[in-house]
C-alpha cells in the first residue's frame, strides 16, 4: 500500500474497443489536477483527431527499437503488428513529485509494471458484453472486418488475464465509469481501499466468466 496522501501508480488496461482512451480523457477533463497520464509510444499510425505527444508519441519501428535497446521504456508489447511502450523518464519524474500516475497500457505490460513498482494498482476496463464490444469496434469505421476479428480473438486470449487485476471497470455508462475510477484511486491513495470492495475483480468472477464464454464464441466466428 502507498503512504496516505502520496501519489500512486495505477495501470488501466482492457480490451480494444472497451473505451479506455475515452475514459482517460474524461478523467483528466474532470479531475486533471489529481493525475498525470503517461503518454505511450507506439509505431501504429495516428487515428483521425489524434496528436503526437498528446495521445501517443508516434515513432518509427527503428526509433522504438532504439528505445528498447536504451532501456528507455518501463514496458513494451507488440499488439496486432505494432509496438506500444511506456517511457520511463516521465513516470519516474511524476511519482517523485508525489502525483498519481495513470498508465493506459496493453495487458502484457501490466505485470511488468507491477514487478518494478509493487504498489501499482491494476484496473481492467471492459464493455458490458462481447456483443457490445464487437459493435464498438465496428462503429469506429477505421478497421476491416478481418482486423475486428483479430481484435476479438485477441480479446478472448486477453480475458484469461482479467483475474490478475485488482479492479474491474464495466464501461457501460461513461460518467459512472469515470467516477468509479476516480473513487477507487482516491480510496487507495487515502488508505480506504476497503471502500472499493464491490469493484474488486474477486467480487466480479461471474461477470468475468460470462465475458470469457462470449468472447470464446466470437473468437470462433460464431
Amino acid at each position: 500500500m502507498s503512504t496516505e496522501g502520496k501519489g500512486i501508480l495505477a495501470v488501466i488496461s482492457g480490451f480494444s474497443g472497451a473505451g479506455k482512451g475515452t475514459l482517460m480523457k474524461r478523467l483528466l477533463s474532470e479531475y486533471g489536477n489529481d493525475y498525470a497520464l503517461s503518454v505511450s509510444a507506439t509505431t501504429r499510425a495516428p487515428r483521425p483527431g489524434e496528436e503526437d505527444g498528446r495521445d501517443y508519441f508516434f515513432v518509427s519501428k527503428e526509433r522504438f527499437e532504439q528505445m528498447i535497446a536504451g532501456n528507455e521504456l518501463i514496458e513494451y508489447a507488440c499488439y496486432v503488428g505494432n509496438y506500444y511502450g511506456t517511457p520511463r523518464s516521465y513516470v519516474e519524474e511524476q511519482l517523485a513529485a508525489g502525483r498519481n500516475v495513470i498508465l493506459e497500457i496493453e495487458i502484457q505490460g501490466a505485470q511488468k509494471i507491477r514487478r518494478q513498482f509493487p504498489d501499482t494498482r491494476l484496473l481492467f476496463v471492459t464493455a458490458p458484453g462481447a456483443e457490445e464490444l464487437r459493435n464498438r469496434l465496428a462503429g469506429r469505421g477505421t478497421e476491416s472486418a478481418e482486423v475486428i476479428g483479430q481484435r476479438l480473438k485477441r480479446a478472448y486470449e486477453e480475458s484469461a488475464e482479467m483475474k490478475q487485476y485488482d479492479y474491474l471497470i464495466v464501461n457501460d455508462d461513461l460518467e459512472q465509469a469515470v467516477s468509479l475510477i476516480h473513487t477507487i484511486i482516491t480510496n487507495e491513495q487515502n488508505g480506504n481501499a476497503k471502500e472499493n470492495a464491490a469493484s474488486l475483480v474477486s467480487a466480479n468472477a461471474g461477470l468475468i466468466d460470462r465475458m470469457q464464454n462470449e468472447l470464446f464464441s466470437f473468437s470462433k466466428g460464431e
